[in-house]
């Protein structure tokens, strides 16, 4: 991706892990200048729904809902034209839902995106979640190394059509190897080194992984339990600016 004249907060997307509406409205009151993207995830929007779409689209803000689809082909096609009516940026689906899986839902936003005259959202493919390691994958019956795992699933989703791929920092080295620089990485498990890992196992600073190639970083926890998330958010800033 050419990102020369992209603005460093442009790449930050706002992790809204919270449990009440009346919170989300909050923070994105603080950060809707500060951020590009408002993640709106499974959490939040089921005890909310649409309307917190709406309202982040009324502060003019940018919406990455992130439901992670992973259903048969007729239902996550079905789901992806529901997420292209509401007008989000972006939305993400499981590559592990398989191929048929993705690009039907990449033909069915593309088809509901031109018959209401809109932008179709960019679609993501989650590749292994990055609370997984090594024995989490043995455990589900995934024998094969990690890094390896993550790049063939991040190649089948290219094939399928899907815009990119949600990865750890620490893949993405591999996935620009097998899918080229034009296919969009966006990266969670963000981590100061002073930070907690919480659930995170694989874990980079926000420089690093712009440096190594990711092109959007999610970021929640390091924000959201600063003492001061504007100076929090200030300092992933000058982190990215500083590449």
């Amino acid at each position: 991706m050419n990102f020369k004249n992209v603005q460093p907060k442009d790449r930050i997307i706002f992790a809204l892990d919270v449990d009440h509406f009346s919170e989300a409205q909050r923070w994105v009151n603080l950060l809707k200048n500060q951020i590009g993207f408002f993640k709106v995830g499974k959490q939040l929007f089921t005890h909310s729904g649409p309307k917190v779409i709406d309202m982040i689209h009324q502060k003019g803000q940018r919406v990455f809902l992130d439901l992670k689809y992973h259903d048969i082909p007729n239902t996550v096609a079905k789901a992806a034209e529901e997420a292209t009516k509401h007008q989000v940026a972006m939305f993400n689906l499981h590559a592990l839902g398989g191929f048929e899986m993705m690009r039907k839902s990449v033909e069915a936003s593309r088809a509901i995106a031109k018959e209401l005259g809109a932008q179709r959202p960019l679609i993501l493919a989650v590749t292994i979640l990055t609370s997984m390691d090594e024995e989490g994958l043995r455990e589900v019956g995934i024998q094969g190394p990690l890094m390896e795992e993550v790049g063939r699933l991040a190649l089948l989703s290219q094939k399928a059509g899907v815009d990119g791929v949600v990865a750890s920092p620490q893949e993405i080295q591999i996935i620009r190897e097998r899918c080229g620089e034009d296919f969009l990485i966006v990266t969670p498990g963000i981590r100061h080194p002073s930070d907690r890992k919480d659930d995170q196992k694989r874990t980079l600073t926000p420089s690093e992984a712009i440096r190594v190639g990711a092109d959007y970083l999610v970021i929640g926890r390091p924000i959201k339990e600063a003492k001061d998330p504007l100076e929090a958010v200030q300092k992933i800033i000058e982190d990215i600016s500083s590449i």
